[in-house]
């Protein structure tokens, strides 16, 4: 049984560093990552902010069916997936594509989802990354049950599930917070609360102080932290991690953030929320908050920045390059991986299919 002081989260959002790249004033009893770790979650954040900015750049070209930006919520999307041990399973939403790539998934393969060429665009037990979550809070589930399959095979392994405020208003999320706490399955729920489930805000969802103070009523222990300071966000999450591997069970965290685009680039933003709303978040952006914390203590120079810089420029460049090509669909890969043995009804439609196909191109001119 949880103590019942576990489960009050603090009144203000734990803080690390704060916005001016200062030490923050309300740690909480938080870690502060080493030295290494600060330079690679900011390294992580260049790179995936590029990855991004580049995205919706195709996006709008056409070249992907869509794209949600997750521009603004970098300190959640790269202090997430660095937080995760190589064992364990990251499950993403359809929003953290950056938190994808940190984890090590090639970036084209990131992006063959939201192109629309592939069923998932990546192998997901290579680098322990379930498939992108479109429909809310479906993948709560998916990481409660892989959670708890591996403490019942004795794994020393940990599910953390990437979800948006929107997603604790969703039945599913309801299911896996309380069978995840009754199970004391070793999962941690990253709620990003970026303020708006599309176009609905937070107040308008829930009446609850925090979404933290929800996990009151599951008997799971809560954070609120800055979802804008890395490094309160990677303490955070590896200190569920570490919790949830000591067979301690599931940590629930809200990280309060802000998504700066548009909900995807089929979204005007401008219809729900105001331009000084949007100004007054990009002067909480967290790359600037990390590097100007990491430039004071001499962890990162002109020289170094340039580099980084000049690496984020390839990596984007590789992305146009790989992304402008056409990509050749065969229509038969439908019926692929949906059963590890096809069933009757599916070798019949894939036969239906095909007969069609062969019509069509012999009546072809």
């Amino acid at each position: 049984m949880v103590e019942t002081q576990e489960l009050l989260p603090s009144a203000a959002p734990l803080q690390l560093i704060d916005p001016d790249g200062r030490p923050g004033q309300n740690p909480g009893g938080l870690t502060f990552p080493e030295p290494d770790v600060l330079v690679r979650l900011h390294r992580g954040m260049v790179l995936g902010r590029r990855f991004d900015t580049q995205a919706t750049v195709l996006a709008k070209q056409g070249r992907l069916a869509v794209y949600p930006s997750s521009r603004g919520q970098d300190a959640c999307q790269v202090g997430a997936a660095l937080a995760v041990r190589g064992q364990d399973w990251l499950f993403p939403t359809y929003r953290d594509s950056v938190a994808i790539l940190t984890r090590g998934v090639d970036a084209a393969e990131t992006l063959a989802l939201l192109r629309g060429d592939w069923h998932c665009g990546y192998d997901p037990y290579e680098h322990r990354v379930a498939p992108q979550c479109t429909p809310l809070a479906t993948n709560t589930l998916h990481a409660v049950g892989l959670a708890h399959a591996a403490t019942l095979q004795a794994k020393d392994q940990v599910a953390l599930v990437l979800l948006g405020d929107g997603a604790t208003s969703e039945g599913d999320a309801h299911e896996a917070l309380n069978f995840a706490a009754l199970w004391k399955a070793p999962v941690v729920f990253l709620v990003q609360n970026n303020g708006y489930a599309i176009s609905v805000p937070l107040a308008k969802q829930t009446a609850a102080p925090t979404l933290a103070a929800k996990g009151i009523g599951y008997g799971i222990p809560p954070l609120l932290i800055d979802g804008n300071d890395a490094a309160a966000v990677y303490a955070a999450a590896r200190s569920g991690v570490e919790r949830a591997a000591k067979g301690g069970g599931p940590t629930l965290i809200e990280a309060i953030t802000y998504r700066v685009e548009a909900h995807t680039n089929a979204d005007d933003a401008t219809r729900y929320r105001t331009d000084d709303e949007v100004r007054g978040w990009l002067g909480r952006d967290p790359i600037a908050r990390l590097e100007a914390y990491l430039r004071a203590e001499r962890l990162l120079d002109d020289e170094a920045a340039g580099r980084l810089a000049a690496e984020a420029e390839q990596l984007a460049a590789d992305v146009r390059d790989r992304m402008s090509t056409e990509a050749s669909a065969d229509p038969a890969e439908l019926f692929e991986h949906v059963y590890a043995q096809p069933t009757a009804a599916l070798e019949r439609q894939r036969a239906a299919l095909l007969a069609e196909l062969d019509e069509l191109e012999e009546s072809a001119p």
